[in-house]
């Protein structure tokens, strides 16, 4: 009980600053985003999908060949290894080791490589979603435009998700380059945000690109 009236008295204090920075006159427009679903159904998004799928398709194939030499020379050594020689089964049992050493570093710098990738895409898309969504929220005249993510619930009527997807679309930009000047300036958004002390779409972006990931 005492939890729910904590949280209740947080949202009360959250709408009444949220209406101090607005005009007494002004009503209170909000929408919602949900990142990852336009992360996965934007052009760009499902490009970057089907780029990171092949990858990872080829580096399990390089992997499984690995694992393949592995076990047989594993196989050999348990069937093999009493009918020869001192020297022959310890030439094949350093065959063993460095091929088995080999196949876990491939595969720890493949899987760090992979979640690497994931990261530095993901963070660009998500950038420039940040991008079109500060636009929109600036040119309808939303008082705040938050993460699906951060809210416990919001009427489907102010989702607005799919506009979000048709505006980044209809844009063909480069992923990463949405908002940026010429030579990759900082854009006029980002400058009015910061001096109106909010958060630039940069900013946005990375905090978003943690909690999404092409990859699902």
């Amino acid at each position: 009980m005492r939890q729910r009236l904590f949280i209740g008295a947080l949202f009360g204090a959250f709408l009444a600053l949220a209406s101090a920075a607005v005009p007494a006159h002004a009503d209170l427009k909000f929408a919602y985003v949900d990142v990852q679903r336009a992360l996965n159904e934007c052009d760009a998004g499902k490009r970057a999908k089907a780029e990171f799928q092949g990858r990872v398709t080829l580096l399990e194939a390089r992997l499984q060949r690995q694992q393949n030499e592995v076990q047989a020379l594993k196989d050999e050594m348990e069937k093999k290894g009493m009918l020869m020689n001192q020297d022959q089964r310890q030439s094949l049992q350093d065959q063993y080791v460095e091929k088995l050493k080999n196949f876990e570093r491939d595969y720890k710098d493949s899987k760090d490589e992979l979640q690497a990738k994931d990261q530095e895409i993901t963070a660009k898309i998500v950038h420039d979603l940040a991008q079109v969504i500060r636009t929109l929220g600036e040119r309808d005249g939303y008082t705040m435009v938050m993460e699906k993510g951060s809210i416990l619930w919001g009427t489907p009527g102010i989702d607005i998700t799919d506009q979000v997807i048709r505006s980044y679309n209809a844009m063909h930009a480069t992923i990463g380059s949405v908002g940026e000047g010429p030579g990759g300036g900082v854009s006029r958004a980002s400058v009015r945000a910061e001096q109106a002390g909010a958060p630039a779409p940069s900013d946005f972006g990375s905090a978003a690109a943690k909690r999404s990931t092409i990859s699902k």
